[in-house]
């Protein structure tokens, strides 16, 4: 994912609320959300790494990653970043998970990992070696720190608050609606990450939409009193125009 939104405990009657869209080079072949075989997610799937994303276990594990950008530290033919999802989905304990993120997250370029349940989250980085348990609130990620106030971060936030104060009962549309913003920020309110000021610019938006490079999806995830996971998933081509939908819903266990 290149930004998440994250309503944790903020809503009575939905522990999770989580809207995300993933950015990526429409070349790279992805198959959309679907049950794997194994490990026994839902999830997206990266088609040339094998990988994901983002995605949700029968046990009501949600987990979705984000790089983080700072081309001084990117190395090629390391792990695919899209290996930690699966690996936080695949039924490890939350102990066991955070040792293996310890010994093993230097085999990734720097990536920003959030994975939990509606009873605890966690997001990690291997980038300064950050970890946090999520408390109550609203949250932004996208490719750097948690809660960086990047353009597309602070606007994302300040539109799923108004969603929420606005809607009694969250529901993907009025989601896949707000990760739909195309507005671009000034120059002056872009972020220098190491990749030029026309990258910047073309990366600011929620929504990107370019030939090469663009939001291939946009994903919600709700979660009930109940347990009960909303996974719902918008494809879209290089216009930016809808390709197709998936709708999952899930009683964890």
């Amino acid at each position: 994912m290149c930004l998440l939104l994250l309503a944790y405990r903020v809503h009575a009657g939905y522990p999770i609320i989580l809207a995300a869209n993933r950015d990526e080079f429409h070349e790279r072949a992805a198959a959309p959300a679907h049950w794997w075989d194994e490990p026994r997610i839902f999830a997206g799937r990266d088609r040339e790494a094998g990988g994901t994303w983002m995605g949700v276990s029968r046990g009501g594990r949600i987990a979705a990653v984000t790089n983080y950008r700072d081309p001084s530290i990117t190395e090629p033919g390391v792990a695919s970043r899209g290996e930690l999802p699966v690996a936080a989905l695949a039924g490890r304990d939350e102990d066991k998970l955070l040792e293996y993120f310890r010994g093993e997250g230097h085999r990734y370029n720097g990536f920003n990992l959030l994975f939990g349940s509606a009873r605890r989250l966690l997001y990690l980085s291997n980038h300064g070696e950050r970890r946090a348990r999520i408390a109550a609130g609203i949250y932004g990620l996208s490719n750097h720190g948690l809660d960086t106030p990047w353009p597309k971060v602070v606007r994302g936030k300040e539109r799923l608050l108004a969603y929420l104060k606005g809607h009694g009962r969250p529901e993907p549309e009025g989601l896949f609606e707000l990760l739909r913003d195309r507005h671009r920020p000034s120059d002056a309110a872009l972020p220098e990450t190491g990749i030029g000021l026309e990258w910047e610019r073309l990366l600011a938006p929620m929504f990107i939409v370019t030939h090469r490079y663009g939001t291939r999806c946009s994903t919600a995830i709700i979660v009930d009193a109940r347990n009960e996971i909303l996974f719902a998933e918008r494809s879209f081509d290089r216009q930016g125009h809808p390709t197709g939908s998936v709708v999952e819903r899930i009683q964890a266990g």
